[in-house]
């Protein structure tokens, strides 16, 4: 069952969300090894841990306190960006851009 995210990315599929939801400390630390690399920053595997971006509980440290989209969401009280008159904006283009199926995604939403 797929689990969208405000930005039409599909939670479930994320390795953070799948290693928290399996209680795997070495797969969150493969997780937060492999962000590292990949973003050029420090994350920890208690960075990782992420029930869902529009769920109740932990969230990844960039889906809390990064993620521009969330906010602007959580702030107009949208589920998801695809209720906004400004969609897609510069941030969600980045997002489609990169990962055409949150377009699709929120597509489906709409309907």
């Amino acid at each position: 069952m797929k689990m969208i995210a405000h930005c039409g990315l599909d939670c479930s599929t994320c390795e953070g969300y799948i290693a928290t939801q399996a209680g795997d400390e070495e797969a969150l630390a493969r997780v937060a090894a492999k962000w590292s690399a990949q973003f050029d920053a420090d994350v920890r595997p208690e960075n990782v841990l992420c029930d869902g971006c529009r769920m109740e509980g932990r969230k990844s440290g960039h889906c809390d306190s990064m993620c521009e989209i969330r906010k602007c969401c959580l702030q107009k009280r949208f589920a998801t960006c695809i209720e906004c008159g400004d969609f897609p904006c510069a941030d969600e283009e980045f997002i489609l851009k990169h990962a055409p199926n949150a377009g699709e995604n929120l597509e489906e939403l709409k309907r």
